[in-house]
Order: structure tokens, then sequence, then C-alpha cells
């Protein structure tokens, strides 16, 4: 069943545990809770909701709510902020970071971000295979076709489509080169798949069927990109030797979490299934897939949901984060961030400690439904469960140019039923996170020594 939603702008206004809201000279960091204070974090975003999808049940209803004059100023001035290092509210009296680098402006205007998760992560595999990335980029671009009214769009759908199927034809044996030689066979099995699909595709066009491109699109994308997977051979670097006996995930894994939404007429519960990156993040995402098998977060509430983040991880009592039961101490893992271009992470460091004000990230925050671990503002190896998701971009992250990216580590983003996370409040209950796949990627797995 699916929802319309109208287009609605209003501030959210979320309530936390922190107090006293005030400018300080440096910028802000609002992504770790912490039990010893508290603060009010305030953001003010447009909030805007699209047609929705299926897996998650809804019910009837919709409400709005208004967006003030006075949040559009207060909005602005973040805005201005960023771009002028003027002075920003600070959501927290105990985390506050040093003022953004400004990006450079070749990156501003180096054309549209990618924002489509699928993408990011086809992007982020350690290839270099051209051929196949030929293919990939017209049918990454019938999205853009689609956004021409009516069946007008069917010509520039067909020629993205013919665009592709020339590609694949003329570099099919570079892409069969590039196949890892155990994968060989399921990729070629999978490039046979991708031609079929290309020409029921063509049948759709010349069909006039505008409704059934999109999900022919997907399917042929899921081929690519599986394709590419293949051609992964192995892990493809070492993990530093201080924390190779932790829980790593060498490749991927897919997760599906189940959230039962409360007091929310619109929708009842949701699965959203998530991606987790181990090929740029393999610390990051194998302590998290780790905690998953422990059914770490099975039960627990969504903590923080104010329109710029959805987050939890945060575990009852005073600890902010998973007690190891073989060391009754917190587990911490360093700060991880893959930099675009670079074979291995950098670790324990942001990116603009390490002066790299211009590397962009090979996980960006670009994609609705990024995840990343929170952490402490002034301790880069503070992260262990607390986890959150990016909701829509604000003044503060756009696409590219955003103050988040180098500065938490991104392992995944949400694939599917994504844009229902704007719908989760602070009180939702995470009834299940289960591993669908990828799971014999995890090496190192701790739940089964501890049970």
């Amino acid at each position: 069943m699916a929802a319309i939603i109208s287009f609605n702008c209003y501030s959210s206004l979320a309530v936390s545990k922190w107090i006293n809201p005030r400018i300080p000279t440096k910028g802000s960091s609002f992504l770790r809770t912490q039990k010893s204070s508290s603060w009010w974090n305030r953001q003010f975003l447009p909030q805007c909701s699209s047609q929705k999808h299926v897996h998650c049940q809804l019910q009837n209803g919709q409400k709005g709510r208004s967006f003030s004059l006075k949040e559009c100023a207060i909005s602005i001035v973040l805005a201005a902020g960023l771009i002028t290092g003027m002075p920003s509210l600070d959501w927290s009296p105990n985390a506050y970071a040093a003022s953004p680098a400004l990006p450079d402006l070749s990156v501003l205007i180096s054309g549209p971000p990618i924002k489509d998760p699928g993408a990011l992560l086809r992007y982020a595999l350690p290839i270099s295979n051209k051929a196949i990335r030929e293919v990939q980029k017209p049918l990454e671009d019938i999205s853009e076709s689609l956004k021409i009214a009516g069946v007008k769009a069917l010509d520039s759908v067909e020629r993205n489509l013919r665009q592709a199927s020339r590609s694949l034809k003329q570099g099919k044996t570079l892409i069969i080169s590039g196949l890892a030689e155990a994968k060989k066979d399921r990729g070629v099995e999978l490039l046979g798949k991708l031609e079929v699909g290309m020409e029921e595709l063509q049948q759709i066009v010349e069909d006039r069927n505008r409704d059934a491109v999109a999900p022919k699109q997907k399917e042929l994308l899921q081929y690519v990109g599986n394709v590419e997977e293949d051609m992964v051979d192995g892990f493809p670097y070492e993990v530093p030797e201080e924390y190779q006996s932790m829980p790593l995930l060498k490749g991927r894994a897919a997760v599906d979490m189940k959230v039962k939404v409360k007091d929310n007429p619109n929708l009842e519960e949701c699965v959203f299934h998530i991606v987790l990156d181990g090929y740029n993040a393999p610390v990051t995402a194998g302590n998290f897939v780790d905690l998953v098998q422990r059914h770490f977060y099975d039960g627990m509430e969504i903590q923080r949901a104010d329109g710029f983040v959805v987050q939890t991880g945060d575990p009852e009592g005073p600890a902010e984060g998973f007690i190891d039961p073989s060391t009754e101490k917190t587990r911490t893992i360093p700060l991880e961030i893959m930099v675009d271009g670079e074979k291995a992470p950098v670790y324990g460091a942001t990116l603009e400690e390490l002066g790299l004000y211009k590397a962009q990230t090979k996980l960006p925050f670009n994609a609705f439904g990024t995840m990343a671990m929170a952490r402490d503002e002034f301790e880069n190896n503070s992260a262990s469960s607390q986890v959150f998701w990016l909701l829509k971009e604000s003044e503060l992250t756009p696409s590219n140019a955003n103050i988040l990216d180098g500065r938490y580590a991104v392992f995944g983003y949400v694939t599917e039923n994504q844009d229902f996370l704007a719908d989760l409040k602070v009180g939702d209950v995470i009834e299940s996170i289960q591993v669908v796949s990828g799971l014999d990627n995890l090496v190192n797995p701790s739940y089964k020594i501890a049970g």
C-alpha cells in the first residue's frame, strides 16, 4: 500500500537530556547522546515526504505543522554561518568542534552529487573496470529521464538504454576479463540476465509503459552491482595490526531492521533494508554486525528523531555503549574513514585534522538514510554502539560539501524504505535487526565466543 504525503515545511524541535543552547566560537557537534548532561537540539529543516512504497504497514490520516518566519530566518542564519564562518547555534555544552573547513569551490560546482544509495554503493566498490561503469552510468541516468513529464520521458529513457546496450556489447569482453576467477561463472550468468533485461526494458519503452520502467531499471542495476561485486577478488588490503583481532566485516552484508511505530496514525511498522560496506569500513561495519548478532539492538527504542537524524544504540544504565562481557568494559572502535582514491582507510583522525580539506570520502553523507557511528566530539576513537541515520539535506549538510564527511564514520546506507525514517519518533521500538546476507564476511565474531 502506498502513502501519498503532501509537502510540509516545519521546524523540528527535539528535546533531549541536554540544556542551554548557546552560540559558541566554533562549529557544533550533536551526534553522541550523554547521560551526564542534557541539551536542546534545534534543527530547522524543510520536511518533504513523497510517495512511499511497500513493506511498511500504513494507517489513514495525515497531520502537518507550520514553518514560522522566525524559524526560516534562523535557517538562513545557519546557512550564512556555513559560508562566512559566523558562529552557529551549539546543541551541546560538551560537544562542539572546530569551524568546518570550507569546501573547495570546484567541489561545489563540479556537477550534481550522487544521492542514490545504490549508486553510492556501486561506486564505492574497490574496482577499476571502466567498461562496466560505462554500462552502469546510462542505466542510472534513466532516473533523471523519468523526471520528464508524461510519456515524453520514454524517448530519453530509450536513448539511455541504447547507450547502455551499446556499451555492454562493445565492452563485454573487458567486463568478463575483470571478473574474479572464482566468481567468473556467476558473473557471466549475470551479464546474460542483464542483456535479457535490457531487451525487456526496450519492449517496455516501445509499449509506452512508463510505470514499468523504474522497476525494470532497478532490476538491471541490481545485476550491474552484482557483476561489479564479482570483480572484487578477496579483501583488498590489510587492516592495521592493532585492530585485526576485532570483529571485521571483510566485504558487504545486509540487514533488515524492523521497527514498531507508536502513536503514528500513518504507520504501524516498517522494515528498513540496510547495506553495510565492509570494504570501506571493515572495523565499523564488523562491530555493528557483531552487535546485531548479539541482539544488542532488539527491543531498543529510537532515542533521537528530530528531523536531522534518527539515532539509537545507547543502552540502559550508566554505560553509553556496549559492555564487552569478556572485559566488563565498554568496547570502542576507532574513527575509520576511507578517502576516495586511497587503497585503505585512515584511522583515529578526522580528515580536517590530517589537513585533507579537499578530500572526498568513499562513503559520503549524500543519501537520505546514510548510516554512521556516533561518538564523543573530542574523542575520535570513542564510538561503541550508538548509530545514526542522516535525514534530509540541510544548510549544514549539502551533498558533497557538508560538515559531517570525514568527521564521522559512515558504514552503510538504507536502500529500501529509507523515506520512512522521517516518520520515526523517539520511543518507537526496534523489534529486531537481522543479518540477511553477508554474515560469512564477518571475521573474529565475538558473539560466538561469549554467546
